[in-house]
């Protein structure tokens, strides 16, 4: 099967998962608010960042060990696959251990992070936690396991998996919270179905790849386990600058503002994630065709793909950015929740202005992550995390909520400035400034949609109900993705695109002429 088919495949599949997940997860927080309350929303919220801040224990071993299955999996070498995949299992078992030990050693702490318990014991927060810290340590016994099926571009195996496992933990967490209105029983029901997912998973894989189980395997040449060595430890400061920069927000907000928020701020981060994801899927079907161009095809072939997917995300997370900005508060404070969930439309704005700038940094990163490209800037991520720390916590103090978020933009905004320049000058040996320019330009036509839109939101939302939503939902769909091809359309990158559909959908080409 093609690159390009295995994609389309990997892409099918994940967005069934993504209306899957976004649907039923949707109604499962809903019922989660309803039950239980804002306070237990944001303590489930803060426990998934902090266990998200262990995982630093990964220290990146995995993407690069994935990276070094792109050839021997393109080559059929299953010697060397083996070889492998038994050191990606020997350091996934002692990460495991000492993500086990932390996540142990940070339990005393809790009660200082979560000043506002509203009526919640220590005990209760301790117990809730150490079943956070089984999901996250029982993961990483089976989680090696997917990087092959991965390598092989074959990411929907992973997906149909996670679905089928959310929609059974879906469906049990809403009957244990309607039964039982109890969160320890709501977080005991997750993990056991998780647990039987993977026994499950490892029984499966074992069968899939039978010689995987051979005991005779040969250990990895000095300089083949070197390479996977100076990979982790450059992956290392990409790992600790995004732990800090990304999953350290809801921590600050509970310990200088109020652990509450984490759960408002949270209602908003979760549409935008898991709406989103219907682009980044695509992003993510693709890795490993990237990694599998690499190896290869030439330089220009590869800068020629890599344009055209780095049009199309900037397409489609400006297109979510205008949607999101126009349409999220009224959503949730409109037709979901009440006023009381509003989060301001500054703080929005600031949300939404990371959430481009990471959209655009997305094919950049899937590229550098198939193409190897880790030690370069392995200092920026640890800048980023540093700025976003020392901002966000003074924002905290003195500005409040946003200035949480102003922290994120900026310590973001100087991954947009820096990790073009590498990946222009170490992956294709171009000047980058081409990048800049057409970075401006994409910025530009949203920036002039959006004015447009306005005034017409204004209009149209001044009565919020589910009409109006739709009606504006469908006017922001055309008038952007209509500018967005006049504009664009006579491009290289466009015509790519319009053919890769074309050849799935022939009307196409009759309606560009």
């Amino acid at each position: 099967m093609s690159r390009v088919q295995q994609s389309a495949k990997n892409i099918f599949f994940g967005y069934i998962s993504n209306i899957v997940i976004l649907v039923m997860g949707f109604f499962q927080r809903t019922v989660f608010i309803e039950v239980l309350g804002r306070t237990l929303l944001s303590v489930n919220g803060l426990y998934t960042d902090v266990l998200s801040m262990l995982s630093l224990a990964e220290l990146g071993i995995g993407t690069a060990l994935n990276y070094s299955l792109y050839k021997p999996v393109a080559n059929h070498d299953y010697e060397k696959i083996k070889s492998y995949m038994q050191l990606y299992k020997k350091a996934y078992l002692a990460i495991a251990g000492i993500i086990a030990v932390i996540g142990l050693a940070i339990t005393p702490f809790l009660p200082y992070i979560i000043k506002e318990r509203s009526g919640l014991t220590v005990e209760e927060l301790t117990l809730y936690y150490l079943i956070f810290l089984f999901n996250t340590v029982s993961t990483y016994f089976v989680a090696y396991k997917y990087s092959l099926v991965n390598a092989e571009q074959r990411n929907y195996i992973q997906t149909n998996i996670t679905t089928i496992t959310k929609i059974v933990t879906v469906f049990a967490q809403i009957i244990i919270l309607l039964v039982t209105k109890n969160f320890l029983l709501y977080l005991l029901t997750q993990a056991a179905v998780e647990l039987l997912q993977k026994i499950a998973v490892s029984i499966y894989f074992n069968k899939l790849y039978p010689y995987l189980r051979d005991k005779n395997v040969k250990k990895l040449e000095k300089e083949e386990t070197d390479i996977v060595v100076t990979k982790t430890k450059a992956l290392m400061f990409h790992k600790i600058g995004d732990v800090a920069r990304l999953s350290t927000d809801s921590i600050i907000i509970t310990y200088f503002i109020n652990v509450d928020l984490v759960g408002i701020v949270g209602n908003y981060t979760y549409i935008i994630t898991y709406v989103s994801n219907f682009v980044s899927v695509i992003f993510n079907s693709v890795i490993s065709g990237f990694g599998n161009l690499v190896a290869t095809e030439s330089k220009e072939k590869q800068y020629s793909i890599f344009k055209v997917y780095r049009f199309f995300a900037c397409w489609m997370y400006g297109f979510a950015s205008v949607g999101f900005w126009l349409l999220l508060t009224p959503l949730v404070t409109g037709l979901w929740l009440d006023d009381s969930w509003k989060i301001g439309q500054t703080i929005l704005s600031l949300i939404l202005i990371d959430f481009y700038f990471k959209g655009g940094r997305v094919v950049l990163i899937n590229f550098k992550i198939a193409a190897g490209v880790f030690e370069q800037d392995k200092y920026l991520s640890l800048i980023q995390g540093g700025v976003n720390l020392v901002l966000s916590i003074i924002g905290a103090k003195y500005i409040g909520l946003a200035g949480v978020y102003v922290g994120t933009v900026v310590s973001g905004v100087l991954a947009n400035l820096i990790q073009p320049v590498i990946v222009y000058r170490d992956c294709f040996s171009k000047n980058v400034w081409s990048y800049f320019k057409d970075s401006l330009k994409y910025i530009v036509t949203i920036l002039g949609i959006l004015l447009v839109l306005i005034p017409i939101n204004n209009l149209i939302m001044a009565q919020v109900n589910l009409f109006t939503f739709i009606l504006m939902a469908a006017i922001i769909t055309i008038i952007y993705n209509l500018v967005f091809f006049t504009i664009f359309r006579k491009t290289p990158e466009f015509d790519y695109l319009w053919e890769l559909f074309a050849k799935k959908l022939p009307f196409m080409r009759k309606i560009r002429k």
